[in-house]
């Protein structure tokens, strides 16, 4: 199975990105081969869609599930119906988060927030 999640940096001892949609790199993770993939995420500059241009990213790289802390209604959208999974993380560690997965301690993320729109960091 490949999850995708979004990190602060290509490393896997990185942190886990707290937004989605301006999250600087996916990092794709195969669970059964262990072989991780960064990718960069192109909507980070955007101005505006960044949520969605991400989402699109994910669902191109071939993802069957999305760790993430938030997600934005649009983004979340375009993810459902791709039929890719989204749980909430609950740590910044990615390996951390990757293990809490795989031992089923993550839920499905219910909280879909109605996206920032220009307010990130404000």
């Amino acid at each position: 199975m490949k999850i995708a999640i979004p990190v602060d940096d290509k490393m896997i001892t990185s942190t886990i990105c707290q937004s989605f949609g301006r999250a600087p790199f996916f990092l794709v993770y195969d669970t059964e081969s262990k072989e991780s993939n960064f990718i960069d995420n192109s909507a980070t500059a955007s101005e505006g869609g960044a949520g969605i241009k991400a989402a699109q990213s994910i669902v191109d790289s071939k993802v069957n599930v999305l760790l993430t802390p938030r997600c934005g209604e649009n983004a979340a959208e375009v993810l459902n119906t791709a039929s890719i999974k989204i749980y909430k993380t609950i740590r910044f560690s990615i390996m951390d988060t990757i293990d809490d997965f795989q031992k089923d301690k993550l839920h499905i993320l219910n909280e879909i927030h109605t996206g920032l729109h220009g307010h990130e960091g404000k």
